[in-house]
């Protein structure tokens, strides 16, 4: 099998029939990443290879770092196509990772290059992506290229979303919504906490003294989100789920205590927190919104480069704690209140997978839907690698339902990142070919077709937006 080819991680002929006849050329539905709509809205351009490619993209930076590439050449003030050139020089060394995929599936479907990627190489790519640039390459023809129909950029409840009112304005045919991310608002350990609420409390036309001041900022705040397309919420709870018995006395009491400088204890934190997350079930009920919640990272151990690059740098890792049970008192929580919205699970920690998927099973209503209640999200950052996916796809066969998945999305900062959807939808299609091929699964091509279609486009479609955005399909 030659490198990459049409049949690339396809070994039976029913996944390659699925991928080329079903999966490869549906809309993309991105409903999390982290792309900056500022740029979405200028449309901007590119300079070179680096600047779209390497800027920012921590998964590279790691990877270089991991090869003892110098700082100088990742992060530093060498140019340009020197830090092209180093990381050219790494990707003999990255087989297996997924980067050796991604880096070249980018070069193909963007670029049009087929050559490898290293040292020797390393010139030409660098002049022919340069000719490409010139063209029509920008922020948005790289989204109307992929095909994607819909995505969601990840924005503070303090943002003015102004970007994305200039977007839908402008006739851009991708839908481009805010999903609200209200974590700095929960984190009242950090130092920033205090400046962070008043920037909230300004931007949102509220001054915010009390914990009632501040769901009301919060309501303001997703008033105008939802004004903006918004149907969908996301929380990074870091290093785990926390639960602790809360009343809104306690909770208003550790508030106001952490805006007058007192930094909480764990169990304060965790009142605060827990109040505060069940609020937020309730307003995502009330305004027909889901919710994700990402969990079970270790931010910045690193402290020496934290002090030097800051955050997102790529010194994040894998959080060892088991938050599980924590995580299913808050669910049950929401579930008594009435406040359990459609949930999305993502933990960074692969040892979560199974209990993770288990957990889902627990709070699925039988509500005719056709859809879980609480689903497990796709292999999110240490896990979107080949095994981390099949791990994931072959969880959720086991313990859920594949055929409710929400298939792939990018979690990412750049505009080239759109080939891991393809990514997953090879793997997909070949989890789903090896079971036909094994006898786990009758060969019935119109069942087959509606898994694929499910899992890579409508359910994602369906389930997050249908409702509200879209005609039902023809």
């Amino acid at each position: 099998m030659a490198f990459m080819d049409k049949n690339f991680m396809l070994h039976t002929p029913v996944a390659r029939h699925l991928f080329e006849d079903y999966a490869k050329d549906l809309p993309i539905i991105d409903y999390h990443c982290h792309l900056d709509p500022s740029q979405i809205a200028q449309d901007v351009r590119f300079s070179n290879l680096t600047e779209l490619w390497l800027y920012g993209d921590h998964y590279k930076w790691r990877a270089m770092r991991s090869c003892g590439v110098d700082e100088k050449y990742i992060t530093g003030d060498a140019s340009d196509y020197d830090k092209f050139l180093a990381y050219c020089r790494i990707m003999p060394l990255l087989i297996g990772n997924p980067l050796y995929h991604w880096s070249h599936l980018e070069l193909r479907r963007f670029f049009g290059c087929d050559l490898i990627l290293n040292e020797k190489n390393a010139p030409a790519i660098w002049e022919h992506t340069a000719k490409v640039l010139q063209g029509d390459i920008s922020a948005r023809s790289l989204i109307e290229r992929s095909g994607v129909e819909l995505l969601c950029t990840t924005d503070d409840p303090a943002d003015s979303l102004e970007y994305h009112r200039q977007i839908a304005a402008s006739g851009f045919k991708t839908r481009v919504l805010p999903a609200f991310r209200p974590d700095k608002g929960l984190n009242l350990q950090k130092a920033d906490f205090v400046p962070y609420i008043q920037k909230l409390g300004k931007a949102n036309g509220v001054e915010i003294k009390t914990l009632e001041d501040l769901l009301r900022a919060y309501r303001v705040a997703m008033d105008r989100f939802a004004g903006n397309g918004c149907v969908l919420a996301d929380h990074g709870m870091d290093d785990g789920v926390v639960f602790e018995r809360y009343d809104a006395y306690h909770a208003s009491l550790v508030f106001e205590a952490a805006l007058s400088g007192h930094k909480p204890n764990e169990v304060e934190a965790a009142v605060y927190k827990t109040y505060l997350m069940c609020f937020f079930g309730e307003e995502y009920v009330a305004r027909k919104w889901a919710m994700q919640i990402h969990f079970g990272v270790l931010r910045n151990p690193n402290r020496k480069m934290f002090e030097r690059l800051g955050p997102d740098s790529g010194f994040d890792t894998i959080h060892g704690q088991n938050t599980i049970h924590a995580l299913a008192q808050l669910l049950g929580e929401l579930e008594e209140k009435g406040a359990l919205p459609k949930t999305i699970l993502y933990s960074i920690n692969p040892s979560d997978n199974a209990a993770v998927e288990a957990l889902c099973g627990s709070f699925c209503r039988g509500d005719g839907s056709g859809m879980p209640t609480v689903l497990q999200g796709s292999a999110w950052w240490f896990n979107d690698h080949d095994e981390g996916m099949r791990a994931q796809i072959r969880g959720a066969a086991s313990l859920s339902a594949l055929g409710c998945s929400l298939g792939m999305l990018t979690d990412s900062r750049s505009f080239l990142s759109y080939p891991r959807h393809e990514y997953y939808r090879r793997i997909l299609c070949d989890e789903i070919g090896r079971l036909v091929e094994n006898g786990d699964y009758p060969n019935d091509e119109e069942a087959l077709a509606e898994l694929v279609r499910r899992i890579c486009y409508r359910n994602a479609k369906e389930y997050l937006f249908g409702e509200t955005f879209y005609e039902t399909d023809k």
